[in-house]
């Protein structure tokens, strides 16, 4: 368990190495048990921090733990959640959409939500050279959404 701590406070790192270190080991451990989503409020403050990086990992980690979400603590931060789907940065907004589908498919009760977040997003808000991977990311995350 203390590593497990060791690892969510170094989700903040400053050496984004090691954070990101952190970040793998504690999504491989939420596909195995439940042990990492009794962080989950952890993650959710993640999500308002001032540093792209940080808000992506708990994105990241939200989605990593849908499977595990029994108390509906998903649903509860969703529209938080999903306003990352247009974030001021454009890795961070691909990175959500992509997780996306990783939560519909545990959370049936958001697909809607969900959906229609991902058909109103805008890429045009991001320089050229994003929106096509941007609207790309979309279509990818809506049809596999469908095909759950």
């Amino acid at each position: 368990m203390d590593n497990i701590q060791e690892m969510i406070y170094g989700l903040r790192d400053k050496d984004d190495k090691n954070a990101y270190r952190c970040l793998k080991e504690l999504e491989s451990a939420s596909m195995d048990s439940n042990i990492v989503y009794s962080y989950f409020d952890f993650f959710a403050e993640m999500l308002e921090d001032t540093n792209s990086y940080i808000r992506t990992r708990g994105l990241l980690l939200i989605a990593a733990n849908a499977r595990w979400d029994k108390d509906n603590k998903i649903d509860e931060i969703i529209d938080v959640y999903l306003k990352h789907i247009m974030d001021d940065k454009p890795i961070t907004a691909r990175q959500t959409i992509k997780a996306l589908p990783s939560i519909a498919r545990y959370k049936h009760d958001l697909i809607n939500d969900i959906c229609a977040a991902l058909r109103k997003a805008n890429p045009q808000i991001y320089k050229s050279s994003m929106q096509s991977l941007i609207y790309k990311d979309i279509q990818e995350a809506l049809k596999a959404i469908s095909m759950l």
